[in-house]
C-alpha cells in the first residue's frame, strides 16, 4: 500500500494544488497524492499557467473539501498555509503531522506581471520543499520505517 500524502490550505485554490503536482510530478508513483481546503474556492488559473510552464500539469485538478478525507487513514497531512494550520479540523489527521508555510499567490498585488511573479516565487518554493521532504520520506520508505507518530 502505498503512503496517502493530503495537502491542505485554505481555500485549495494555489498552494496545496500545486504542491500536490509537485509531489505527484517528482515521486511518481510513489504516494497517493491528495489536497484538499478548509473553505475551497476552485482552483486558481495562474497557478495552472505557471505550473504548466515547467512541464507539471494541474489542469484537471479540482478543489476539494477537506471533509471529503474525514475518517480516511493519512500517513502525512502537510497546511502549506498559516491559517489551515491554525484551524485545521481534527479530521483528517495524519500519522505525521507538517506544516511548511508559503506566501499566498492570490493575494499577490501589483501589475499582472508582478503577480506572475509572485505566484512563479511560490511555485519555486514549494517545489524545493517537495524535494527536500522526498529525500527524507524516500528513505524512510527504502528502509521500510513507517511513518513517526504524530507529534513525533
Amino acid at each position: 500500500m502505498k503512503p496517502t500524502v493530503l495537502f491542505l490550505c485554505t481555500g485549495n485554490s494555489c498552494r496545496s494544488q500545486m504542491a500536490e503536482g509537485w509531489l505527484r510530478h517528482l515521486a511518481e508513483s510513489q504516494f497517493e497524492v491528495l489536497s484538499a481546503g478548509t473553505n475551497p474556492v476552485g482552483v486558481n488559473p495562474r497557478a495552472v499557467e505557471v505550473m504548466g510552464e515547467l512541464g507539471v500539469d494541474i489542469s484537471r485538478h479540482r478543489s476539494k473539501h477537506v471533509a471529503e478525507f474525514q475518517g480516511r487513514h493519512l500517513h502525512y497531512v502537510i497546511t502549506v498555509c498559516d491559517h489551515a494550520h491554525a484551524s485545521c479540523p481534527t479530521d483528517p489527521r495524519g500519522d505525521v503531522q507538517l506544516h511548511w508555510s508559503f506566501d499566498d499567490p492570490a493575494d499577490a498585488q501589483g501589475s499582472d506581471s508582478d503577480r506572475v511573479q509572485i505566484f512563479r516565487r511560490v511555485r519555486d518554493e514549494i517545489a524545493e520543499q517537495v524535494r527536500r521532504w522526498l529525500r527524507t520520506a524516500s528513505q524512510s520508505l527504502e528502509s521500510g520505517s513507517p511513518p513517526a507518530p504524530r507529534g513525533s
